[in-house]
């Protein structure tokens, strides 16, 4: 009975230990976690854009432009699908989408744009300088390439990716262009669960 009781309990510890040690997230985590990059923007919600406001909620932060033909419109269909799947625990991620393109996203535009997908998004600007510093700090890349058909035009190509920014302000995970709605759903009911 003993050597039974005592081969159950070292199951459990094994267990317990390969949970402990399992990653809960699906993408590339931050590890250990690390205070968010501060900024102060201003937002489609009519006031400032900062984290700290966003306390107890999961933050996807992405960046990108109103006039992206692709990738931009695609990631911000699959983060409203996923706070759609998330439920009533939606209601705790804000998606913070941040313009490369300042010049013509004002806010108007931003906001128009984000209320397309859920009008709980807030999209953001600043500065060119303000955003610079801001890409910087979360190692977002950016270059500007003009139009062949119309020198006035441009596109700009960026990196793609959605920052995940947990209830206490603390930098969690990055996801890549493409990953699903379910695996961004399933990475912030995570983080939500603590």
């Amino acid at each position: 009975m003993f050597s039974l009781l005592r081969a159950l309990l070292a199951v459990l510890l094994a267990s317990a230990t390969s949970l402990a040690a399992a990653e809960p997230l699906r993408s590339g985590t931050f590890t250990p976690p690390r205070a968010a990059p501060e900024f102060a923007l201003h937002g489609t919600n009519g006031g400032d854009v900062r984290i700290q406001g966003f306390h107890g909620k999961v933050v996807a932060l992405s960046f990108g432009y109103t006039s992206c033909a692709d990738v931009c419109p695609t990631t911000l269909a699959y983060l409203a699908e996923a706070r759609k799947k998330l439920g009533v625990a939606g209601n705790r991620m804000q998606v913070v989408y941040v313009t490369v393109d300042p010049e013509r996203d004002d806010l108007a535009r931003l906001r128009k744009y984000m209320n397309a997908f859920d009008a709980s998004f807030i999209g953001a600007t600043a500065s060119p300088d303000i955003l610079s510093g801001m890409r910087k700090a979360y190692g977002v890349t950016m270059t500007r390439e003009p139009s062949k058909t119309n020198p006035a035009d441009y596109v700009i190509h960026h990196s793609a990716y959605i920052f995940l920014i947990d209830p206490a302000g603390y930098l969690r995970a990055v996801m890549p262009f493409g990953v699903t709605p379910d695996d961004i759903a399933h990475d912030v009911g995570a983080l939500l669960a603590g």
